[in-house]
């Protein structure tokens, strides 16, 4: 399976950024639908509310598939790969 990778640095509440990467099957390039897995995400870390545009995420890459994520992402449509100020 291959799957596309979105980078993505969102501003937090805190003035701080969060790095992380939206990683959806290639297939799916609605960036509506990448935004919203994103704002999805942010809620879970209580950063609801913050901008999730094409300024904060943008398609980086395409790369098979790593077992950690296959499972999440049939389950789920996505996997959010946390990098940098996601605690």
């Amino acid at each position: 399976m291959e799957v596309a990778v979105w980078d993505t640095y969102v501003e937090k509440k805190d003035g701080t950024v969060m790095h992380f990467d939206i990683i959806a099957p290639s297939e799916q390039r609605d960036t509506l639908v990448i935004h919203n897995f994103g704002r999805d995400y942010l809620r879970l870390k209580g950063q609801e509310g913050q901008p999730l545009t094409a300024k904060e995420c943008r398609f980086c890459h395409v790369q098979e598939v790593r077992p950690q994520w296959q499972q999440e992402i049939l389950a789920k449509g996505y996997f959010i790969l946390e990098m940098e100020g996601c605690e």
